[in-house]
């Protein structure tokens, strides 16, 4: 039997496209948000929070932090869950 045959392997590999997709679509969503904001409302974000400051700055910074958070929070997820799980079904696979 293969790997890829296995239940647990198939149900490892969807839990993997449900958290990618996942994380993808928040990205997706932050993304165009901010695109949309810039398209109809340059007001919102032309805002002045300070001295030579508006606030379409720190939302920008927002958009590429949150690209940043998701990738973390993707690693973590495989490196503590995905990956040892399927070494683990690998392993015994090999006996």
């Amino acid at each position: 039997m293969k790997t890829q045959d296995l239940p647990e392997f198939k149900r490892m590999v969807r839990r993997k496209w449900k958290v990618s997709l996942s994380l993808t679509l928040i990205m997706l969503v932050i993304y165009f948000g901010f695109i949309l904001l810039i398209a109809f409302d340059k007001s919102f974000l032309a805002r002045s929070i300070g001295p030579n400051l508006t606030l379409g700055l720190p939302v920008g910074i927002g958009v590429l932090v949150s690209a940043w958070l998701l990738t973390g929070i993707y690693t973590l997820w495989a490196n503590k869950y995905h990956d040892s799980r399927i070494s683990n079904i690998k392993k015994r696979m090999e006996q």
